[in-house]
């Protein structure tokens, strides 16, 4: 079985993008893989959080995880700051990455353009990402397109290192889901769909409530023609819930377009709700029973130690490789 890590920000509720585009494929991954799936709350902290609120959203992530089908038997389920290993690794490979490299990063461009100051850690996190991954000997990371790049210089870090110091790390290979993984924007369907959107309108939470999908569905932007058709050029709104409406019931969207021939974009965007209310609805239940129990922090435990024990043994051998460790282990 090859390994599988992925990661996600406790920065805010998740998205339905991150469903269609993540969290149901980790689902069927844990069949076949050994996968470590990660709240990376210390990733969050490259931009200031409210404490209590990243406290909170950490522990909500992880109730979402299970909620949406990862099993705490088959996969190994953490939060990135109960295991040590990954800000020590961090620092490691920071000393081996070139400051020229972290610049070109595009989502450093993005999130620091136009503003008056940035942490440094805005600038530096990708070897922290990098030492999530490389921690776990991990084979495969499921990745959007967005994340590519941060993949490609993974590898450079982990190719460096092995070649200066010893063979310690395990090159990774991204997996892109080839359909679905880039679910856009209701408001703008030229960008993605973002749970750091600051118009609430423009996504769909995995926890919001029936009465406010119906609403955010029916004021999606689409435009005036008044014909459902994929064409995401001309028709991006549209071929966007569209995309969502297939993804999530498994009809296809040539099927689609034939069933709303000659139909109004009023009971189509009343069946794309419906389809994503039916969805989420177990979900949801499954989530309030796991974020009120004791359980939740019962799993994550179990899913911190068994990390701490692979992420440390990586963690020792790059330690002696660079010389940084004191005795035998």
């Amino acid at each position: 079985m090859s390994v599988i890590f992925s990661g996600i920000q406790p920065s805010g509720n998740i998205t339905i993008g991150n469903y269609i585009g993540a969290l149901r494929h980790f689902v069927e991954l844990q069949e076949e893989h050994e996968c470590y799936f990660c709240v990376v709350n210390q990733h969050a902290i490259t931009v200031a959080q409210d404490p209590a609120s990243l406290k909170r959203n950490s522990r909500n992530l992880a109730a979402l995880y299970l909620a949406a089908g990862i099993d705490p038997d088959k996969s190994t389920l953490f939060i990135q700051s109960d295991v040590p290993a990954h800000t020590k690794m961090g620092w490691m490979l920071q000393c081996v990455t070139y400051i020229g490299e972290l610049e070109r990063m595009t989502q450093f461009k993005d999130k620091s353009t136009g503003k008056e100051a940035v942490s440094a850690g805005l600038l530096t996190y990708p070897p922290l990402m990098a030492a999530d991954i490389l921690l776990y000997n991990t084979g495969i990371v499921p990745v959007g397109d967005d994340q590519k790049q941060h993949l490609e210089l993974t590898r450079d870090i982990a190719d460096r290192f092995n070649k200066k110091y010893r063979d310690i790390f395990v090159m990774p290979e991204p997996r892109i889901a080839s359909e679905g993984a880039r679910i856009m924007s209701l408001v703008d369907p030229e960008k993605k769909m973002s749970k750091s959107d600051p118009n609430q309108n423009a996504f769909i939470s995995m926890l919001d409530d029936e009465s406010v999908i119906l609403k955010k569905i029916k004021r999606a932007t689409t435009d005036s023609d008044g014909v459902v058709a994929f064409d995401k050029e001309n028709k991006p709104g549209i071929s966007n819930l569209l995309t969502i409406y297939s993804q999530l019931t498994g009809e296809s969207i040539s099927s689609l377009v034939g069933k709303y021939e000659d139909k109004g974009y009023g009971e189509f965007k009343q069946d794309v709700a419906d389809a994503i209310i039916n969805t989420l609805k177990p979900i949801q239940e499954r989530y309030k029973n796991y974020v009120n129990s004791t359980e939740l922090d019962d799993i994550l435990d179990r899913g911190a130690e068994k990390a701490n024990s692979v992420a440390n043994k990586t963690l020792n051998k790059a330690e002696r490789a660079m010389g940084l460790a004191r005795k035998r282990v």
